[in-house]
């Protein structure tokens, strides 16, 4: 599922949010860019993705079903 980006950010759910794979493996569900930092500092990705400015225009995240600043259906 990952490819060359290690994070993928599926398309917002029914229920608000986005489902988070890091090297294929769910890591959660995320409601807001801050909850993507906590998942990459979990799976020791922090180098260039320490904060929401640099997740959310980082060519290591694949988003899917809209970008960075979609969360909601």
């Amino acid at each position: 599922m990952s490819g060359t980006q290690p994070v993928t950010v599926g398309p917002p759910s029914s229920e608000g949010g986005r489902p988070v794979y890091i090297r294929g493996v769910p890591v959660g569900h995320a409601h807001g860019l801050w909850d993507l930092v906590v998942f990459l500092h979990r799976a020791d990705l922090r180098e260039g993705l320490a904060d929401e400015d640099q997740i959310a225009a980082s060519p290591l995240i694949k988003w899917l079903g809209g970008g960075a600043d979609q969360w909601e259906p």
